[in-house]
């Protein structure tokens, strides 16, 4: 499976419903495509405790490597993505909320005291949580009380899980709030930049593309985009866009309807001796063999 994303790199899956703005569920990375989630945002915080494996996370520019025992904080509107380490699965637990879920109603003092300095701070956009760190492993603890209590929901289930993340989003106010950071601005700027540059690939990748096309989505030269792609994705831009190609080509395998050609054409590929190349680079394996493997 894949995530479900709109051209804006929003997911589109529901976390929640509007009445309860709150999903819990068990992850495992192995159920993606290639072991990792897409680059994606969504407006609802997210809070992730590892189970058992390994994962690279990284949020905007920001590269964690997270073990069992381990977790993060990723805020609203952030783009994020995660990986398996050494290719082996990760179990963890993803617990996203939308802000207004602690605040209420838009506007009211917990809102622009306690949920605005830190939803729209541009300067904090994630924070791993280390159970060395007394703090941090008191949220870790409540992350893996809330999971237990999503697992055996209590009759008061609705009220303790506010009261749970509410008691978390304390701590982070606590020891969050009250930083600042001067790139601020100027980080807001590169996400938006980030952005603008993987929405045209997705928008354009059956198409052919140009770094000179990419370049002028983002407003900067050829080579200042090459050098920004790579600071802020840790990897090249062509390999990025290699990548995505691939993906998307895989459930087009799964389905069996159409030739290698066809879906290397569909997929951006000059040819399909280069699109499978690069496939065997990317999977270890050639796309009719994937094809194989995937037949029922």
């Amino acid at each position: 499976m894949q995530l479900q994303l709109d051209n804006n790199k929003k997911e589109l899956k529901s976390h929640g419903t509007y009445a309860f703005p709150v999903n819990v569920s068990y992850e495992q990375l192995s159920r993606y495509e290639r072991k990792s989630f897409l680059w994606h945002w969504h407006k609802e915080i997210e809070l992730t405790i590892l189970l058992q494996g390994e994962m690279q996370y990284q949020v905007n520019d920001t590269i964690y490597h997270l073990q069992a025992g381990e977790g993060l904080f990723c805020n609203s509107n952030r783009l994020h993505t995660g990986s398996s380490c050494h290719d082996s699965d990760c179990i963890y637990i993803s617990t996203t909320f939308h802000p207004r879920f602690l605040y209420g109603y838009e506007d009211s003092v917990i809102q622009n005291k306690y949920l605005n300095t830190i939803t729209k701070h541009p300067g904090l956009h994630s924070l791993a949580f280390s159970p060395d760190i007394p703090w941090q492993k008191e949220v870790l603890d409540e992350l893996s009380a809330i999971w237990m209590l999503s697992k055996q929901p209590s009759a008061t289930y609705e009220m303790e899980l506010q009261w749970r993340l509410t008691h978390i989003w304390m701590f982070l106010w606590n020891h969050l709030s009250h930083q600042t950071s001067s790139s601020g601005n100027s980080e807001s700027k590169h996400t938006d930049r980030l952005k603008n540059i993987l929405m045209y690939i997705q928008e354009h990748y059956a198409e052919k593309i140009t770094l000179a096309d990419i370049a002028a989505t983002a407003n900067i030269c050829q080579s200042e985009c090459c050098r920004f792609f790579k600071k802020h994705m840790n990897e090249s831009l062509f390999d990025y866009l290699l990548s995505f190609r691939i993906e998307k080509s895989l459930p087009l395998l799964v389905d069996q309807q159409l030739s290698i050609t066809e879906i290397s054409n569909l997929c951006g590929f000059s040819s399909s001796s280069y699109y499978t190349k690069v496939f065997r680079e990317h999977m270890g394996c050639t796309p009719t063999a994937y094809q194989a493997g995937h037949f029922v």
